[in-house]
C-alpha cells in the first residue's frame, strides 16, 4: 500500500467512526475537514472504499433516509450506498491511531493524524507532536546550513523564497511548542486534584468534615459535651 492510499484509508475509517456516510458525504468531509485531500477525486476514493469492504472493515448498506427513497423512486435507480464501519474496521482504526512511528510525523500523514487528535490518547498525541517537532527542527537545521553554503550564489528572489520556507518551518515549530505545553498543562491540571486529595488523606485534613465511621470531636463551646 502506498503512503498516500494509507493516509486516505486512515482518514476514511476515522470519519466513518463518527457516523455512516455516503461516498459523496465522505468526499465532502475529506475536502473540507482535511485539506490534504482537496485535490483527490471519486476515482481515488471508491477503490479505497471497495478495498475496505473486501477486507471486512466496512459494509455497504442502502441509504435509509427519506431523501434517498425519493431520489431512488424518481430516478428509478437504487438508493445511494451508505458505508458503515464494522467492528473489525473500528479495531483497525484504533490500531492505526495508536501508531507513533516516523511516518506519523511526515507532512501529509501528520495533518491527517492531527485531524483525529480528539479520538487519540494523550500519550500518543504527545509522542506524535514531539516527533513532528524533532523532524522539523532537523529540517530547519539543514535549511539553514544549505542557505549559508549557497547564499552568495543565489539571486534576491531565490534567497527570499528560501527565507520564506524557513520562516514557515519556524512558525510551525513555535505552534508545536505551544501545543506540547498545552498538553502538558492539561495533564498537570488533571493530576493536581488527585495529589491534593492524597495530601489531605495523609494529613487527616477533611475540610472540617468527619470521616465516615469516625467519631466527631466534641466542640469545647458546646455545653452538652462537658
Amino acid at each position: 500500500m502506498s503512503r498516500r492510499s494509507g493516509i486516505l484509508e486512515f482518514a476514511v475509517l476515522g470519519l466513518l467512526r463518527e457516523a455512516p456516510m455516503h461516498g459523496y458525504e465522505l468526499r465532502k468531509r475529506l475536502n473540507t475537514s482535511l485539506g490534504i485531500f482537496r485535490a483527490f477525486s471519486y476515482g481515488t476514493l471508491y477503490p479505497c472504499l471497495k478495498t475496505l469492504v473486501a477486507n471486512g472493515r466496512l459494509i455497504e448498506e442502502p441509504g435509509s433516509g427519506p431523501e434517498d427513497a425519493v431520489a431512488a423512486s424518481l430516478s428509478g435507480r437504487r438508493a445511494k450506498i451508505v458505508y458503515r464501519l464494522t467492528t473489525e474496521g473500528k479495531e483497525h482504526f484504533e490500531e492505526l491511531l495508536s501508531h507513533t512511528g516516523p511516518d506519523s510525523w511526515e507532512d501529509e500523514h501528520f495533518a491527517a493524524r492531527f485531524a483525529f487528535f480528539g479520538q487519540t490518547e494523550r500519550d500518543v498525541r504527545m509522542r506524535v507532536l514531539e516527533g513532528r517537532r524533532s523532524r522539523l527542527e532537523e529540517r530547519l537545521e539543514k535549511m539553514r546550513a544549505s542557505l549559508n553554503r549557497t547564499r552568495e550564489r543565489l539571486d534576491d528572489y531565490t534567497l527570499e523564497l528560501q527565507r520564506h520556507g524557513m520562516e514557515s518551518v519556524e512558525r510551525e515549530v513555535r505552534w508545536l511548542n505551544e501545543l506540547i505545553e498545552s498538553e502538558r498543562a492539561g495533564r498537570d491540571q488533571r493530576s493536581e486534584p488527585e495529589d491534593t486529595a492524597r495530601q489531605h488523606e495523609n494529613s487527616g485534613d477533611t475540610d472540617g468534615l468527619p470521616r465516615p465511621g469516625s467519631t466527631p470531636r466534641p466542640d469545647p463551646s458546646d455545653d452538652t459535651a462537658k
